[in-house]
């Protein structure tokens, strides 16, 4: 219901897992384990990257990034979550939904840019390995960053006020466990469809693009690993991309379907639990994906228990 007698919803309630009467305990500890497994896992690659000279190039210069990153984007949902879950107050008032919402689309949107930076990455130093130093060199790396950052930050603030500026009347019930675009924007009055086009269109554009050019340096890549004489090589090549690429098809393939559709395709059973895979999931897979199929972080984890 409406939170005010003027009709003008000024909160809203997160549905999210109060369907789930008799599992809110275990509810509670599932997230609470993932979350402090997110931040650990994520941390640790954050402090290795940071601190042993072997993993200066590059490629861990955007896996520290991304780590940081995925600490941000999990704590933007998960406590809340938790907080939900202990009290039972799913109460959230209209700015604190807006303030999540733009955390979220500016790392989810960051992720997308660092994602493609690091398949550049791969790019130069499979493709063009003589001028690798120079493609990715501390300048360059550094205004990669600024710019998947300033990205991520565009697309929160315009995602978030654009919404937050249509009607919202009632009722003031969200089914899902955050502040996700498409069930915020069931709950605007009046018709949308102009709206949803515009949303769909930039988010076409964030994700995308990005995936875009993914896909144009692995198939540069691809290409130069056939070329290789011996079996050894190219499977030395493809082991250097492999991390990222299972990273890459775990975000964006949930990101694609939850995004890019217009909200009469909503499902309130099903999407949200597709949310919680690229939102919970994904980050404390990262540092998993990155350590088992990375000899460099292994051998870094190593040295650093030794000390």
């Amino acid at each position: 219901m409406p939170a005010n007698t003027s009709g003008v919803v000024t909160d809203f309630i997160l549905v999210g897992f109060s369907r789930l009467v008799g599992f809110q305990g275990l509810l509670f500890t599932l997230f609470l384990t993932i979350y402090l497994l997110t931040v650990v896992g994520n941390l640790l690659i954050v402090t290795l990257v940071s601190v042993d000279a072997k993993l200066q190039s590059p490629m861990y210069f955007f896996l520290r990034l991304l780590s940081a990153l995925e600490i941000g984007y999990t704590s933007v949902t998960v406590p809340l979550v938790l907080h939900h879950l202990r009290t039972g107050q799913r109460r959230i008032p209209r700015v604190g939904c807006a303030v999540q919402m733009f955390f979220f689309l500016f790392f989810g949107a960051t992720e997308c840019c660092f994602l493609a930076a690091m398949a550049y990455d791969r790019y130069a130093a499979i493709c063009t390995p003589l001028r690798y130093p120079i493609l990715l060199n501390r300048r360059v790396c550094l205004q990669l960053a600024a710019g998947a950052w300033t990205s991520g930050a565009l697309v929160g603030l315009g995602h978030t006020s654009f919404i937050f500026s249509l009607n919202f009347c009632g009722p003031n019930a969200i089914p899902h466990f955050f502040c996700e675009i498409q069930p915020v924007l069931q709950l605007v009055c009046g018709d949308t469809y102009l709206n949803e086009l515009q949303i769909i269109l930039a988010a076409a554009l964030i994700i995308l693009c990005p995936f875009g050019l993914i896909l144009v340096s692995y198939a540069k890549i691809l290409a130069t690993i056939i070329r290789i004489p011996s079996a050894t090589g190219r499977r030395k090549a493809f082991s250097t991309c492999s991390s990222h690429l299972v990273v890459v098809s775990l975000f964006y393939s949930t990101a694609i379907f939850i995004y890019i559709r217009p909200k009469d395709s909503y499902d309130s059973a099903t999407d949200p639990l597709l949310s919680l895979f690229y939102s919970v999931v994904t980050p404390i897979l990262n540092p998993v994906i990155y350590s088992l199929r990375n000899a460099d972080v292994k051998a870094a984890l190593k040295r650093t228990l030794q000390k």
